[in-house]
């Protein structure tokens, strides 16, 4: 009977992973289209609703904790809770990246823009739906559908450079937009490090499942 009150309290555990990567997720979309858009309202919302990310992250961090210390957790049990705990670090800090993101279309306003924003969308897509990805091998307990996920972030990578290359070439003619220039700079930035952070989230889901210490950067 214990054990089984065990898999209901971390069924009850992954139900709260779950929520927390849905807010971050939702949170780094709805930040891009809010730039994209010029949607000031929902950014200024986004910034404000980071404390409920946080919030969540903590509460993950403290039914971890309070597992541990009240359940004696067998080795593999505590890999996953270990790596619960470090995924929801991982989930809140994509959540930063989304407040900063919103940040940044704060300050640019309607101030048009120095170039579409056609790369930064996909950059976005390509990290959510990396996200998404990390989430199904979590629930489905499957390494090997990890290991796929970060060949993505090589994408990412090259977008990001091209996006800086692009904007330096703007401000050859636009130079009064080197402010902005450097903003979205930033945005690509955020964009990059988000999905590094699936990328760690992917090399916990390894461990938590094979007990295996894998690099994937």
């Amino acid at each position: 009977m214990a054990r089984e009150t065990f898999e209901e309290q971390l069924n009850e555990l992954r139900g709260q992973l779950l929520e927390l990567a849905r807010k971050a997720g939702i949170a780094l979309a709805e930040s891009v289209r809010a730039l994209r858009e010029r949607d000031l309202d929902t950014a200024r919302n986004l910034i404000e609703g980071d404390e409920e990310i946080n919030q969540l992250c903590f509460e993950v961090e403290e039914t971890c904790l309070n597992l541990i210390a009240t359940q004696q957790p067998v080795a593999r049990d505590l890999r996953l809770l270990f790596s619960v705990m470090q995924i929801a670090v991982e989930l809140e800090r994509i959540g930063d990246y989304a407040k900063g993101i919103s940040r940044i279309s704060d300050k640019i306003g309607d101030e048009p823009m120095v170039k579409p924003l056609l790369d930064i969308p996909r950059m976005c897509d390509i990290a959510t739906s990396m996200l998404d990805d990390a989430l199904k091998a979590f629930l489905d307990k499957d390494p090997e559908q990890a290991r796929k996920i970060p060949s993505r972030d090589v994408e990412m990578d090259l977008l990001d450079d091209q996006i800086h290359r692009e904007l330096l070439t703007h401000l050859m003619s636009k130079p009064q937009k080197i402010e902005q220039a450097i903003m979205l700079m930033w945005v690509a930035h955020n964009l990059e490090r988000a999905a590094d952070r699936v990328v760690n989230m992917c090399e916990r889901i390894i461990f938590t499942t094979t007990g295996e210490v894998v690099d994937l950067g």
